[in-house]
């Protein structure tokens, strides 16, 4: 009897950032902080710091779904949490994104995957989601602001909730933590 696609459906959880920034290193954090939990085997969590080539090829190797944890600046208050699903019609790839990799934004990074498939026969996941947090400052620093490391905690839960609501039989929530919090 064989296994249903979506019962084996790979997940990458990849956390972005420089920790070196101070709230831009939440990805990082937030990873940090879900690798201490109980998660399905077919879940895989990352911490890709600034190294986005690094996520462009990992990505290759074929997820149904890719979650990227970022610092995210949207105009709310510090520490909010957003969930924005990628809807995946990106224009081309950024001029000179392949020629540092060590600026590629996750943006950057969702570009160049079409590149790359097309040239290595691969497959773009199915679904991609970011969960980002306002940062309260990006400026150089190491450690979080007290908003921002308040939220990893409750990243780290709505994240458990995106494993969850993956699964066969389960719906994903789309409000934001941000709508929910008002």
């Amino acid at each position: 009897m064989s296994v249903p696609a979506e019962a084996t459906a790979r997940i990458l959880v990849a956390g972005i950032g420089n920790i070196f920034l101070g709230d831009d290193g939440f990805g990082v954090e937030t990873v940090r902080a879900l690798t201490g939990k109980q998660l399905p085997e077919h879940v895989e969590v990352v911490d890709i710091g600034v190294r986005g080539v690094h996520l462009a090829y990992q990505v290759l190797d074929g997820y149904d779904t890719l979650i990227l944890v970022d610092a995210t600046a949207r105009g709310e208050a510090p520490g909010t949490l957003y969930v924005i699903e990628h809807d995946g019609a990106g224009g081309d790839e950024p001029p000179g994104a392949a020629l540092d990799g060590h600026r590629m934004t996750p943006d950057t990074v969702l570009a160049l995957l079409g590149t790359l498939c097309a040239g290595t026969g691969g497959q773009p996941p199915r679904r991609t989601l970011v969960l980002g947090c306002e940062p309260a400052s990006v400026e150089e620093g190491i450690g979080l602001s007290p908003p921002v490391s308040a939220a990893v905690p409750e990243a780290v839960r709505l994240i458990e909730e995106l494993l969850r609501a993956d699964e066969p039989g389960e719906s994903a929530s789309r409000a934001t933590v941000g709508e929910a919090a008002k």
